[in-house]
């Protein structure tokens, strides 16, 4: 076994693997760059070398430096995590010229799955199911639209080297065909350095449900299962689970069985992923092949017992695999919520800076967190948003669900905005509670995007009681202050209103032992609380039953979080309330004569110029952030006045890019 391995990555994937390698007694190398100097993988490794400046291309990616910190600190195998250098064969290869073991598969067996049109070539050669397509690079965007018009639409515009949903684009016309492939052209050169592009069929309502693998140098190869991926926003993964409530036993066996037949056909050893589309009536048709990690590995973990990481350093060890395929077991049902450091209430933009407030679920009752980051930690907007990733395990799907629900109330993250609020909302959306969905889900149910308003809370009486609970609370601390004249002591009053959006509670609060008696509507309610101020989750009971949501205090206003609802309220006398309503509301400034920036971000590219006639519907500029190109075009015809910003700068949210006439 080896001594010491380095991990060639950062954040929440380089802390998952030390912590195996530390049980196992495996020395670590951490390697950072200069942006991540503080990080915790950097902390939790027992060495760490700095691999050069923030952007990924001078360190992350840097073959040279990373061998260099391998022969510097003795370390005997690189485990790479996913992403960066994860599956680029020209880095396996290399570290095998210097005699060190690359924790994954050969490189040879990377280079033929890592391609999309060769691994497509290799299924249809191993009698995988594959779906109808053209399989060579195309050259132009009018090729492009030929092919799909051959093909019918709608089809998918597909990077080579993609994955992550970089360099992909589905199109239902000639026009989205020929931008798509402009799109993904450059997206894929600058996310892979490798721009070929290829279209195939879109399969409708389809599931993308995966087979998880492991083999080893002896001929063994095991499939433990499949996961559940089909909940994404923009092809992006957000809630994914094990096993699939929609595959049975017999559609399971022949996906693990084509999923092996396909990983021995290039002598695969290592964990690996074989992805599938699977359409309404179970078909299902190779899709890729994740020579590496994934990202939702934990939920395969919960369900068969095993350590993914400890099996890769095993077997890249030269050890057998210690089990067989009959003896791999499923227990359960696991859930993973990737908690992602963007603001659902604003398009899902990304959101970077301080974590001000970081504090998860206790890691109990079949409740996990793997994550990268600390409190008073900085979110960099060099590198992909995930926070953390929120995993339960259950007996049942309902259960895993209740669990997760639970659990996301608990998670409290202030100082950049998160998906939780998200993520809440769709453990309990209705098709996704019946298990009747598919990767379309997200777009038709919030094609507007999300808004907390959109989610009726179940119980609104839970957030009318603890919000006048609370304002209680303050005023009974105000009556407690010293130093009052006699005879004008301020005594806090029992009856008060409570605004809800444009609902008006009256209440009756009145304390008792251990929390407070709160009547309105005709009804009686008794909570019982120990909070304290300043702690963002308020735990108790409401008439015996176990509550648990998060406050903020945001000026005159209580924001509580529960079940995905984000409610603002106020709490006040009758009076205070009757005057309220006469108050004229300020008008927000008009800002339709500038482009601001939606995100903080580098400005990579203004394509307007002073002076401009510009096109409803013509991008006026680029932004990058968090590894994404996000392309902001006109709203409306217009004129530029003034250009307020140059290309490689980097903008603060709303900062002014271009003024208009």
């Amino acid at each position: 076994m080896f001594k010491k391995i380095l991990i060639a990555n950062r954040g929440e994937i380089a802390c998952r693997v030390i912590k195996t390698a530390r049980r196992m007694g495996i020395a670590t190398v951490a390697v950072y760059s200069e942006a991540d100097r503080d990080a915790r993988h950097v902390e939790m490794a027992d060495e760490a070398v700095c691999v050069g400046p923030p952007p990924s291309k001078e360190s992350y990616l840097a073959i040279d430096k990373i061998i260099a910190a391998c022969k510097e600190t003795g370390a005997e195998a690189v485990h790479p995590g996913y992403g960066f250098l994860s599956e680029n064969p020209e880095f396996s290869r290399r570290l095998e010229e210097n005699g060190i073991i690359f924790i994954g598969p050969k490189h040879t067996s990377m280079s033929a799955m890592g391609d999309k049109i060769a691994s497509k070539k290799l299924a249809i050669e191993a009698k995988v199911n594959t779906i109808p397509g053209h399989n060579a690079a195309i050259d132009t965007p009018e090729r492009a639209v030929e092919i799909a018009r051959g093909i019918g639409y709608p089809v998918m515009i597909k990077a080579s080297a993609g994955g992550g949903g970089k360099g992909l684009r589905i199109a239902f016309n000639d026009k989205e065909a020929h931008e798509g492939f402009a799109a993904c052209k450059t997206e894929a050169q600058n996310a892979f350095g490798d721009d070929r592009i290829f279209v195939e069929k879109f399969v409708e309502e389809p599931r993308h449900i995966e087979i998880q693998l492991i083999g080893d140098a002896h001929g063994n190869m095991v499939y433990l299962w499949e996961r559940e991926c089909s909940l994404q926003r923009r092809h992006q993964k957000v809630v994914e689970e094990a096993p699939s409530s929609f595959i049975d036993p017999a559609t399971r066996r022949a996906m693990g069985e084509q999923a092996v037949a396909l990983a021995k056909a290039v002598n695969y050893q290592s964990a690996g992923t074989v992805e599938f589309v699977v359409g309404k009536d179970k078909s299902f048709y190779f899709l890729e092949m994740n020579t590496r990690l994934q990202v939702e590995h934990p939920v395969t973990e919960l369900i068969t017992g095993v350590d993914l990481v400890e099996l890769m350093i095993r077997v890249a060890a030269g050890k057998k695999l210690p089990f067989t395929q009959d003896q791999v077991r499923l227990d359960g049902w696991a859930m993973e919520c990737r908690i992602n450091a963007e603001d659902p209430f604003r398009g899902f933009l990304p959101s970077t800076g301080r974590l001000v407030k970081y504090l998860p679920p206790p890691e109990v009752h079949g409740v996990r967190v793997d994550t990268g980051v600390y409190e008073g930690g900085e979110i960099s907007m060099f590198y992909d948003s995930m926070i953390a990733k929120l995993i339960v395990h259950a007996a049942t799907r309902d259960q895993a669900i209740t669990r997760m629900r639970d659990a996301l109330n608990q998670f409290v993250i202030r100082g950049v905005s998160s998906n939780i609020a998200f993520q809440a909302a769709l453990m309990q959306n209705p098709r996704f509670l019946s298990g009747d969905f598919d990767t379309g889900l997200i777009a038709e149910q919030y094609p507007k995007g999300f808004n907390a308003a959109d989610v009726p809370h179940d119980d609104p009486a839970m957030l009318v009681v603890v919000a006048a609970a609370i304002h209680r609370q303050y005023l009974a601390r105000n009556a407690s202050i010293s130093g009052q004249m006699p005879g004008h002591e301020f005594v806090p009053g029992a009856d008060f209103v409570v605004l809800l959006g444009a609902d008006k509670y009256q209440v009756t609060v009145v304390e008792a032992e251990g929390g407070w008696d709160v009547a309105f509507g005709g009804e009686n309610f008794e909570l019982r609380s120990n909070w304290q101020f300043g702690n963002p989750l308020y735990v108790g009971t409401l008439n015996s039953q176990p509550i648990c949501m998060q406050i903020e205090r945001c000026g005159l206003v209580y924001r509580l979080f529960h079940w995905g609802v984000q409610a603002d309220m106020q709490v006040m006398s009758a009076r205070t309330a009757e005057l309220k309503m006469l108050m004229p509301v300020k008008a927000a400034p008009d800002m339709s004569k500038f482009l601001l920036s939606p995100m903080p971000g580098l400005l990579t590219q203004i394509a307007v110029t002073a002076g401009q006639e510009v096109k409803a519907g013509e991008i006026l500029a680029k932004i990058e952030a968090m590894k994404m190109e996000n392309v902001l075009k006109a709203e409306r015809d217009c004129v530029v006045e003034k250009l307020l910003a140059k290309p490689g700068e980097s903008l603060a949210v709303d900062q002014v890019i271009i003024a208009f006439k």
